[in-house]
């Protein structure tokens, strides 16, 4: 059932119900302590050493990590079919064991046009958006964080050699 307190709730809000309560409640208390806040979103499937390095590195940036986490079927569109391996709900639980991130939630399911991630932004008002160094639209993005007033900052240079694709097609992992 779909109630306003309920994980599929969270993730399937319109603006400006984009974020669940403890992720609005972060927000509301980093804001108080001046404290900087870095958002990352991802797709997060097989966490790897890459992953594990990014988020270390984007938690660094600043003093409240917050990560989205894209929706199982914006992962299907952008991954294909058979993707993603692990579920959005598994997905959020293994970043949040990590103890990198402060915040952790799933983007909403309707998360395609540029209009959906100009909100979130809007809404998140991030100091930073950590990146790493294969992100693509980093203009777009830069343009986007200079309208709440944050900044793109490259955390962590990516290793072509290690992807979640890479790891599932030699079954590695």
């Amino acid at each position: 059932m779909n109630t306003p307190n309920s994980p599929e709730h969270d993730h399937k809000a319109s603006a400006p119900d984009i974020l669940p309560t403890e992720i609005e409640s972060l927000l509301a208390a980093a804001r108080e302590r001046q404290q900087t806040v870095v958002v990352v979103t991802g797709v997060f499937d097989v966490l790897h050493r890459e992953h594990l390095a990014f988020l270390q590195k984007a938690k660094a940036a600043g003093d409240v990590l917050i990560v989205g986490i894209e929706a199982d079927s914006r992962v299907r569109e952008l991954k294909g079919e058979g993707r993603p391996v692990n579920g959005e709900q598994v997905r959020r639980e293994q970043v949040s064991a990590l103890q990198h991130a402060d915040g952790v939630f799933i983007l909403p399911d309707a998360f395609f046009q540029p209009s959906d991630y100009q909100r979130l932004i809007h809404h998140l008002r991030p100091q930073i958006m950590a990146v790493s160094s294969h992100t693509p639209h980093l203009d777009k993005k830069r343009a986007l964080l200079a309208e709440v007033g944050g900044v793109v900052q490259i955390v962590h240079q990516h290793d072509p050699s290690i992807s979640t694709t890479q790891l599932l097609q030699s079954q590695s992992f």
